[in-house]
């Protein structure tokens, strides 16, 4: 089964900045089998990395939609990209 990934800009909380990460893995336990949730600042920018499986794109891309909409209960995503990883690398 392929590797996804959804990468959210996340800019003002809007919970305690300790359940906005949990929130998203949540979103996506719901939905999906789980592989690696992370936090990161990328150039001063707040970006939460959700990786999970999913049988195809078209099912990556709902399950990528739920977990940015669930993330935006928690904290203002301003925006977010899904990738697929191919072979060594995400596209």
């Amino acid at each position: 089964m392929p590797s996804y990934r959804v990468t959210m800009a996340v800019g003002a909380l809007r919970a305690a900045p300790d359940t906005v990460l949990p929130a998203a893995r949540a979103a996506a336990l719901e939905v999906a089998v789980l592989e690696a949730s992370d936090l990161q600042v990328v150039r001063g920018e707040a970006r939460i990395v959700v990786r999970f499986t999913a049988d195809d794109r078209d099912v990556a891309n709902q399950i990528a939609a739920h977990v940015a909409s669930a993330t935006g209960a928690t904290a203002d995503v301003t925006g977010w990209r899904l990738t697929e990883r191919v072979g060594g690398r995400w596209e």
